[in-house]
């Protein structure tokens, strides 16, 4: 019989379920998610953005997804980058990312509409672009194409990028998002660092760190390295209750009192009372000082500090004031020049205008007010060290051109301060500490007309020095451009602000609002800039190390094994011959200092060619003896100031060009040759002491494979030659930043002059 029961069904299904298939493509999508860091969020992103690659052709465009936070904007793709053999890795970036400080300008572009406009903050976009072009501070030209993607999206993320690119306050900047998430949550950290710490620095070999001048104790230190026994640290200033723009501790005579500082620091700009910067071995100090505003009291208050200055010499000699208003350019002319270095070097370098390029890079003025710099360096320099007399570096502020000035002195003189720690103390001491406004002058909000590139400037002028005594410096021009770069994220506390006041007061502020409890701290604690591990792989911040660098303690370091840096007395005299300053009132800076265009030489006015004669004569015979001499590299160095000696520095300012780009040249091809060979000497160091010490090869095969350089030896007599990836750009690629000759009818010059109209490639070529 047949049962009435419904048979139960048979049929079985293989297919996936619906909900396996969305896991299955969850890993790609998680893939284009961009990684964050602390107190950093996505304000707004667009997918099925291309960007662009080459300068010629589209075939190698990558696709992927912007995405701009309050940090930075980011493009995110799972395409290899082409045309690259090597990638110098950022810990806080990616490859793709752009700090939003280190935007420039933004444009947009519709090419059907054949409309482009350049985005401020807080204005409306009445068409949707397909296209959007970036222009950094460093130099870099980032373009994308919208073509497949949403135009609304399209449209909100530039104005999104726009907006958070050009804050109206401080403490908009990202930095304080950063420390704030960090207060909150202190397991959270980045590279495996607490970033909230202030302290800390890359080490040297002797495992010192950087000082960063917040506590007595660290100007007290820096009094008992350079033997200024008859000045003292002052706290007149703890808790900035004299100035705002100096900080809490600095160094003074000792003959004068806290009273006579409280009551002198009213006649001074900006209460800037005089600073001790450093002290020369014979006696001499280097002091930095505003000028006095009040007139009636200015000679009588003058006298006083210059007597203080005297009788802190051992020897009691005079003070020599130097006033660097009347002798070097201005911060206007310096921006002016920067400007016009920014064109050149971005506006079509080496096409149309390569016959007058050179004479284009003259009339910039920019090497030629490096060269006025290193000069008046190198001429007080001379009278600190010959003549043994205090030098006063008298500014209106007394924390612009004093800060280059100082810094370059130090940089000659000392050579503790041509070591990484050194350096970096230095900054610490003539430029954090000592209110050089790196905000205004950053130009971090994009609203500030007091915007120059010092900083830029003297680093500059730090290469000039490093390029001529390369075995001086235990950095390396890597070193030098990075930290350029660093000045250009703002994540780092160091050069985020105007002055150590304003960090303080800014970051309470920012601390009460978000409910954060200081405790005895002083504000926030920002991260550093000379934590470099935040950044980089110790493997990459190898690169920061010279090869070439004699340490102290390295045998045939003097005199008489360095022949190449020896100078004929025939070349001296046809560079600097007839170039001394003029001295009136022991004051420098009567006559027109800085070089005049298309002139190496100083052109003193008739009245003081006179007054300058007997001087003349003796600083010249000072150069004249110390170029005839083999040099001590532990020593005085001094600037070669011939137009061949004096260079750009390429590195810094073509690594993004892709025209100027040279495969397998530059100077990093000298440089990883004479890291494989100082490898190679270290191999053999080590393998003598394990020879000596009568030790088994298992147990020193930990220190064998130890190294300082970068690029290393293969073994023992190493014939390799020199690897793919090298080329004068490295360790950074100019791929996918582009030049004028993908972006013709937009270049840089439109923007530099304040032109408001920008053309798409596009277009332009649909007009051809």
């Amino acid at each position: 019989m047949f049962s009435l029961k419904q048979p139960k069904p048979t049929f079985k299904s293989y297919l996936l379920p619906q909900a396996d298939e969305n896991i299955a493509s969850e890993p790609r999508i998680k893939k284009l998610e961009p990684v964050l860091l602390p107190g950093e969020i996505v304000v707004n992103e667009v997918n099925f953005v291309r960007k662009c690659i080459a300068t010629d052709t589209s075939q190698y465009d990558l696709w992927g997804k912007l995405v701009c936070t309050n940090f930075k904007i980011s493009f995110i793709t799972d395409d290899p980058m082409p045309l690259q053999k090597f990638h110098y890795k950022n810990l806080l970036l990616g490859e793709h990312d752009v700090p939003l400080t280190c935007i420039e300008q933004i444009v947009t572009v519709n090419d059907t509409k054949r409309k482009q406009k350049v985005l401020g903050p807080n204005q409306k976009l009445k068409f949707n672009p397909t296209e959007l072009i970036i222009y950094c501070k460093d130099f870099r030209i980032v373009r994308f194409r919208f073509d497949e993607a949403g135009p609304e999206s399209a449209k909100k993320v530039c104005l999104a990028i726009a907006h958070y690119s050009q804050p109206t306050d401080l403490q908009l900047l990202f930095a304080f998002e950063y420390v704030g998430e960090i207060y909150h949550n202190p397991a959270k950290k980045v590279n495996g660092i607490d970033p909230g710490g202030g302290g800390g620095g890359i080490s040297s070999a002797s495992g010192q760190q950087t000082p960063l001048f917040e506590t007595y104790s660290d100007w007290d230190r820096e009094i008992k390295r350079t033997g200024a026994s008859e000045w003292r640290v002052c706290s007149v200033n703890e808790g900035y209750m004299i100035s705002t723009c100096l900080p809490e501790y600095f160094v003074v005579p000792s003959s004068l009192a806290d009273q006579d500082l409280k009551l002198y620091s009213y006649s001074f700009i900006g209460r800037r009372m005089p600073l001790w910067s450093w002290n020369h071995p014979n006696g001499s100090a280097l002091v930095r000082m505003a000028n006095i505003k009040d007139v009636l009291q200015q000679r009588r208050i003058d006298q006083r500090i210059c007597n203080a200055i005297t009788r802190s010499h051992p020897l009691r000699s005079d003070v020599y004031k130097s006033d660097l208003d009347k002798c070097l350019p201005n911060i206007q002319e310096i921006q002016a020049a920067y400007n016009k270095l920014k064109q050149l070097c971005v506006n079509d370098p080496f096409d149309d205008t390569e016959e007058k390029w050179l004479s284009s890079l003259e009339n910039t003025r920019w090497l030629e007010y490096i060269r006025a710099f290193l000069k008046h360096s190198a001429e007080l320099v001379y009278m600190m060290e010959c003549k043994h007399v205090s030098v006063v570096l008298q500014e209106e502020e007394g924390r612009d051109l004093s800060c280059l000035a100082a810094s370059l002195i130090q940089v000659m003189l000392d050579p503790y301060f041509r070591t990484i720690v050194g350096f970096q103390s230095l900054i610490q001491k003539e430029w954090v500490m000592a209110g050089y406004q790196f905000l205004d002058r950053c130009n971090h909000l994009k609203r500030s007309d007091k915007e120059s590139p010092l900083f830029l400037m003297f680093l500059d002028c730090v290469w000039q020095l490093l390029e001529q005594y390369p075995a001086a410096f235990e950095f390396s021009e890597v070193y030098l451009t990075v930290l350029h770069d660093s000045a250009r994220i703002s994540l780092f506390g160091t050069f985020l602000f105007n002055c150590p006041h304003q960090r303080v007061k800014e970051s309470t502020e920012f601390a009460i609002s978000k409910n954060i409890q200081l405790g005895d701290e002083k504000g926030l604690r920002f991260p550093c800039v000379w934590d470099w591990s935040l950044q980089f792989t110790s493997r990459d911040r190898l690169l920061f190390h010279n090869p070439l660098y004699v340490g102290k303690s390295a045998p045939g370091v003097h005199n008489g094994a360095l022949r190449t840096f020896k100078r004929s007395k025939k070349n001296y005299s046809s560079t600097l011959r007839g170039v001394p300053p003029a001295i009136k009132n022991g004051i420098i800076g009567e006559q027109e200092f800085v070089p005049r265009r298309n002139s190496l030489i100083l052109k003193l006015k008739p009245e003081f060619l006179h007054s300058a004669e007997g001087q003349s004569h003796s600083m010249e015979q000072y150069f004249r003896d110390w170029f005839a001499k083999p040099i001590d590299l532990h020593g005085v160095i001094l600037p070669h100031l011939s137009g061949t000696q004096i260079k750009l520095w390429k590195l810094c300012y073509f690594r993004w060009v892709p025209e100027a780009q040279i495969s397998h040249g530059g100077s990093i091809t000298a440089f990883h040759r004479v890291s494989v060979l100082a490898d190679e000497v270290d191999m053999l160091n080590r393998s003598l002491r394990q020879y000596k010490s009568n030790s088994s090869l298992p147990g020193h095969c930990s220190e064998l494979d130890q190294s300082r350089m970068y690029f290393r030896a293969n073994g023992l007599n190493d014939t390799s030659g020199t690897p793919d990836f090298l080329s004068s750009s490295f360790p950074f690629s100019p791929v996918g930043n582009l030049c004028k000759r993908s972006i013709l009818g937009t270049p840089l010059s439109k923007f530099l002059s304040g032109a408001k109209i920008w053309l798409s490639t596009e277009t332009l070529a649909n007009e051809d």
